[in-house]
C-alpha cells in the first residue's frame, strides 16, 4: 500500500496536469479556434493516458487513477472539440 502522504503528491501533480489542459479546452469549446492542434500528438497522448491508467490500476494508486480518467477526459474534450470544428470548416 502507497502511504497517504505519497498518494497526496500524486494528486496535486495530477490536478495540476488536468489544470494545464483547461486553456486548451477553453480556446476549442468556447473560442472555436483549433489552429495549431495535432490530432496525431494528441491521440498519442491519449493512448500514453490510458497505459498510465492501467498502471494506476495495477499498483493500486487511486491518484494515478483518477489523475489519469481526468486526463483522459480532457484531452478527449479537445479532440471531440478539434474534430467537431474541423468538420465545419470542410
Amino acid at each position: 500500500m502507497i502511504p497517504t502522504w505519497i498518494e497526496l503528491i500524486g494528486v496535486l501533480a495530477g490536478l495540476l496536469g488536468v489544470v494545464a489542459w483547461l486553456p486548451q479546452i477553453r480556446k476549442v469549446w468556447w473560442d472555436g479556434k483549433h489552429d495549431g492542434i495535432s490530432l496525431p500528438s494528441f491521440g498519442l497522448v491519449f493512448i500514453a493516458l490510458i497505459l498510465w491508467l492501467i498502471y494506476g490500476l495495477l499498483i493500486n494508486s487511486l491518484a494515478m487513477t483518477i489523475s489519469n480518467i481526468s486526463a483522459l477526459t480532457c484531452i478527449l474534450a479537445i479532440i471531440i472539440g478539434v474534430l467537431r470544428l474541423r468538420r465545419k470548416t470542410i
